[in-house]
């Protein structure tokens, strides 16, 4: 068990979908490749990713994420749920 003060490392799941492309695959190896650089903990599941961290450095990566998205003109959705709790104690 984790002994840190609460809010201090949030859990963060999300899922990244790039749309209206069908080359799908590039973006979303893009993205896992962002978040393995990212020095957070991740869990890679079938449906979504599990990230564990400090909260500007989830926040940071998913700010990663858009830019680099952005930049490759890659139109997206990602849905990100958060919690202070959720595997974090």
């Amino acid at each position: 068990m984790r002994e840190m003060a609460k809010g201090s490392i949030i859990s963060c799941q999300l899922n990244f979908i790039p749309i209206g492309t069908e080359e799908y695959l590039s973006p979303i190896e893009e993205v896992l490749s962002l978040i393995k650089a990212s020095g957070l903990e991740y869990t890679i599941g079938d449906m979504s990713t599990t990230l564990l961290g400090k909260p500007e450095k989830i926040f940071g990566l998913l700010a990663e994420i858009n830019q680099s998205m952005s930049a490759a003109d890659c139109n997206y959705t990602m849905t990100i749920v958060l919690s202070n709790l959720c595997g974090c104690e």
